[in-house]
């Protein structure tokens, strides 16, 4: 007979995990009626042993319980075919999260580079799935949440602000939730533009205490069409690229492509 000291040792594992495998009935060792001391034996070893075993591949301990509890070998079988179609499933999340994050750090390079200037490029097509009132209006947010993957938590990543303007200031403005376009699907509503500038814009209670910058945005863009000899199709598409935090107080970094004709 063994201490549960000597089999965490042997074993490897913890004194805490031997005494959850016995709350969950994994492991059944004797207890001495005079201390109280747990005593293991070889089959409470290799129950033990079983259960790393299967916690190694990740099955869950309710599993184990209904291995321990007569589960047939065929019944097994599909127990691992289950898991391995949910591994299956994780690693396809997981490449999703790997292209999102590779998206957030092209956004990135993005404010790093285009903060302070522009360049000419083109807005890759986006379809048009409805409008909202204002990013505010979030009792309309549900047609962002029905866009998102999973329909999971919001965000405004698929929300744009469009502006009609020209020079003497902005005529029209809209909210828009556009999303990316799927290959081999049918799209009617595309947004497509093969020339614009862009620029990245900087805003947020840390940067100018949230005051509106629509007028100083509009003269800077006026302001280098002329000078680069562009002429503007009028319109702009704002979205929000990522928030910081200084002191805080927020700072919003946007990105906006104004067609150019």
């Amino acid at each position: 007979m063994y201490t549960i000291g000597q089999v965490a040792k042997f074993l490897g594992v913890s004194r805490d995990t031997l005494k959850y495998y016995e709350e969950k009935k994994l492991v059944n060792p004797i207890h001495d009626g005079v201390n109280g001391y747990r005593k293991y034996n070889q089959y409470d070893i290799h129950d033990v042993i079983t259960t790393n075993f299967y916690r190694e591949i990740d099955i869950e301990i309710k599993k184990i319980q209904e291995i321990r509890n007569n589960m047939s070998i065929g019944n097994l079988g599909h127990l691992l075919e289950e898991k391995k179609a949910k591994i299956r499933e994780e690693i396809e999340h997981k490449k999703l999260l790997l292209n999102k994050i590779d998206a957030v750090k092209r956004d990135h390079v993005n404010i790093n580079k285009y903060l302070g200037g522009f360049t000419v490029k083109e807005m890759k097509p986006l379809e048009l799935i409805g409008e909202i009132t204002d990013f505010t209006a979030y009792d309309e947010y549900e047609i962002i949440r029905n866009n998102t993957a999973n329909k999971k938590a919001v965000t405004l990543s698929s929300a744009r602000r469009v502006i009609q303007f020209n020079e003497k200031g902005i005529k029209d403005e809209k909210f828009i939730i556009v999303k990316k376009i799927e290959e081999n699907k049918v799209h009617s509503r595309i947004i497509s533009y093969t020339k614009c500038l862009y620029m990245v814009i900087e805003n947020g209670r840390a940067v100018d205490d949230g005051k509106n910058i629509d007028n100083e945005i509009g003269e800077r863009l006026i302001k280098i069409a002329r000078e680069n000899n562009y002429e503007l199709a009028g319109i702009a598409y704002i979205n929000i690229l990522m928030t910081t935090y200084e002191e805080g107080l927020e700072r919003v970094f946007l990105e906006m492509y104004a067609p150019i004709k």
